[in-house]
């Protein structure tokens, strides 16, 4: 698939909508490679690098907002996998989208079978490749994402990748629209179409980076950087630091409320992400 192997480069685009107030100017370009390929003896972060760092970013609400084009998605993939037109639409939440589909089928009356199951990727991969130019149209990256986004790829000892209710290809596709895929090592996620049980997707998402990386990944070197409740609980239960992000529906109280480490306004704050994300090195 093109463009989706990690950490290529990824293309200077302005957002299309909203900016920070608090970290103005333009972004500086991400270098080539990866973690691996860059020495470890010095840190944009002021750490001592003795492991890598594991960062999983949501994708919805966190670094990207798709005003609307989402429920377009599912009602698109709705109609692909049962031939009928959406009535009600689909509930999101910080689901998986497999879990996103199984609960519309059955707002509709329809107990998903095996034949769902079996077709239920490929309709929601088509909806969304089907949306992309919409997306791109409609949508954009959230104030601050590029910033980050390039800051800690300037730090050799961060691995970003995604812990997304998307599956696979729809988180690529996602991040792709606004050309931030080439931030984000997409071999080492934890993806909607790993584990329906969004908490289970950190332990899939370590498993494959201790294997690429040859480091291990557990709660004490793995961030999950995410908007939702679900988010959070998904840190708290799976095995990982939370860094929450009041950018979507859930308040900054409910989201301290559900246990999370450190709760963000917004990703305007540069270096305050990256103090953020620092602070667990050194409490670990």
């Amino acid at each position: 698939m093109k463009g989706v192997g990690p950490y290529s480069i990824a293309r200077a685009r302005a957002p299309s909508v909203s900016v920070c107030t608090k970290w103005p100017g333009p972004s500086p370009s991400p270098r080539k490679g990866r973690p691996s390929d860059e020495p470890r003896n010095a840190s944009p972060l002021g750490l001592d690098v003795v492991s890598l760092i594991l960062v999983l970013w949501d994708i919805d609400h966190t670094l990207i907002e798709n005003h609307g084009v989402n429920k377009e998605i599912y009602a698109y993939a709705f109609e692909l996998l049962t031939g009928r037109r959406a009535e009600y639409p689909a509930r999101t939440d910080g689901r998986t989208e497999p879990e996103i589909m199984r609960n519309m089928l059955r707002a509709h009356g329809i107990e998903p079978d095996s034949d769902h199951v079996v077709r239920m990727l490929e309709a929601l991969e088509a909806a969304t490749s089907s949306k992309a130019a919409t997306l791109r149209q409609r949508g954009n990256e959230l104030p601050g994402a590029r910033d980050v986004l390039t800051a800690l790829q300037a730090a050799s000892e961060i691995v970003q990748s995604v812990l997304s209710g998307n599956i696979k290809p729809n988180a690529v596709t996602k991040l792709s629209a606004f050309q931030l895929d080439g931030f984000i090592d997409f071999e080492v996620g934890g993806f909607g179409s790993d584990d329906e049980v969004r908490a289970n997707l950190v332990g899939v998402a370590q498993e494959r980076a201790s294997g690429k990386y040859g480091v291990r990944f557990d709660k004490t070197n793995t961030v999950l950087i995410g908007d939702t409740l679900r988010d959070v609980q998904a840190g708290r239960n799976g095995g990982a630091h939370v860094i929450a992000v009041a950018s979507g529906s859930d308040s900054m109280e409910a989201l301290r409320a559900e246990g999370a480490d450190i709760v963000l306004s917004d990703l305007c704050d540069t270096q305050g992400v990256i103090r953020a994300v620092n602070s667990f090195h050194s409490k670990d």
